[in-house]
């Protein structure tokens, strides 16, 4: 058993409208916004890192939970944007909290790493007692940003969420997951050492669009609930469209998807984790309402948690 304590965020303070960044990709602003449903995002400042980005985010997820970094026995950190091939962020955050020699895992997964790190997190607290999930991206340092990159660049911002998962209390128990990876069609979405990311958009909403429904209705089934009875889904908020789809397939209304996606674009991993904090921020009276959380990313992987 385990239980989601609360989450936590942190969004550098730089704000990008798509006025900004229309100049910089040779577009229209308007275009922007009708392509990607997204008003503005964030950008790190030259002297932040992910793992500052996921310290800040991590700190903010401690101080609403009441909880210690003493308190926290495993690290779990989800981030495909790092600035190393090795070590990834996740010892770099655990010393920046002050808990040098707990365990610390890194999830080298972009968009779906944070929810991989969740289901990982329930299946690991009644070891580790607290495990601190953190999803940290500077998605703008990855892409590039110019007119023939821009179907890219204008949807990614950078950012960081974290979520305490605990054994003993919390405000939702985590009471299932469904994952899923698939190769086939990796190259799909790739980041190489040596160049920008490249996406084949049309690709990944195609797959996005059918498996990260079926995952949803699967985990549904099994727990004897119908979609119209979950209060709340909270998805890695890649655009506008998928999410859009995602509702339709599932055959509920757009408005039970909390969206924040305007205000910060695709920040990866760190998404759905910023999304989660700012539902939890502002729906303190609708906590026995079920929860889905579910991502779809690189690798292909993807997949569902239920919080009840």
């Amino acid at each position: 058993m385990a239980f989601l304590r609360g989450f936590g965020c942190y969004l550098p303070a730089r704000v990008v409208d798509n006025a900004e960044l229309a100049l910089m990709v040779g577009a229209d602003p308007a275009w922007l916004l009708h392509a990607t449903g997204i008003e503005q995002r964030r950008f790190a400042a030259d002297g932040e890192t992910v793992s500052s980005l996921g310290t800040a985010a991590a700190r903010d997820c401690l101080k609403n939970c009441g909880a210690a970094a003493g308190e926290v026995g495993l690290v779990i950190a989800a981030s495909g944007s790092g600035e190393y091939r090795f070590p990834g962020p996740a010892t770099a955050i655990a010393r920046g909290l002050g808990i040098q020699g707990v365990p610390a895992i890194d999830l080298p997964m972009a968009s779906a790493g944070a929810l991989f790190g969740l289901s990982l997190a329930a299946g690991l607290a009644h070891q580790y007692g607290n495990v601190l999930v953190v999803g940290s991206e500077i998605m703008s340092r990855v892409v590039r940003l110019e007119p023939s990159w821009r179907d890219t660049a204008v949807l990614f911002g950078d950012g960081a969420g974290a979520c305490l998962v605990s054994a003993t209390a919390g405000f939702a128990e985590i009471r299932d997951s469904v994952l899923a990876s698939d190769g086939e069609f990796a190259e799909a979405l790739r980041l190489y050492l040596d160049a920008p990311l490249y996406m084949d958009g049309r690709t990944i909403i195609l797959h996005a669009s059918r498996k990260m429904p079926r995952a949803i209705l699967q985990l549904l089934e099994r727990n004897g609930l119908q979609p119209g009875e979950v209060g709340t889904y909270i998805l890695h908020q890649a655009n506008l469209n998928l999410i859009t789809r995602v509702a339709q397939a599932v055959g509920v209304p757009e408005a039970k998807f909390f969206r924040n996606l305007a205000r910060y674009g695709n920040t990866s991993s760190a998404s759905m984790l910023i999304a989660a904090a700012e539902w939890r921020a502002g729906s303190q009276e609708k906590l026995a309402q079920p929860l889905v959380f579910a991502a779809f990313g690189a690798g292909l992987s993807w997949g569902a948690v239920l919080a009840v």
